[in-house]
């Protein structure tokens, strides 16, 4: 079995900055691409930031610049800094991950359950 889960969500003022974490567990062979998606309400969730496991990242202009992933494949855990924050930064935060399980030979899409952040005064 395996479980994605998110921390680090919550209310900041616009310009202010937060720390997002993902950990995966259970039995875990490996993970290739894991990245960040947000979905604000009455909006589709749409793509923040991909990471494969090399260490390539992909940003979405809105957030290019301010936010910064990271990830530790040693402890299958990743990272997101989000600096400058504004007020449609606001949304719930998802990680998701491609995952091998051990003894399986195909990968499946993992997601959270999110994390809210909001921005506002």
């Amino acid at each position: 079995q395996v479980q994605v889960a998110e921390s680090g969500g919550g209310l900041v003022q616009p310009g202010g900055s937060l720390r997002l974490s993902c950990a995966a567990s259970g039995s875990i062979f490996s993970i290739n691409n894991m990245g960040w998606y947000r979905q604000a309400p009455g909006k589709r969730r749409e793509l923040v930031v991909t990471i494969t496991f090399g260490g390539i990242t992909t940003y979405s202009d809105s957030v290019k610049g301010r936010f910064t992933i990271s990830r530790d494949n040693a402890k299958n855990t990743m990272s997101l800094q989000m600096n400058n924050l504004k007020p449609e930064d606001t949304a719930v935060y998802y990680c998701n991950a491609d995952i091998r399980r051990t003894g399986m030979t195909i990968w499946r899409n993992y997601w959270g359950q999110g994390t809210q952040v909001t921005v506002s005064s």
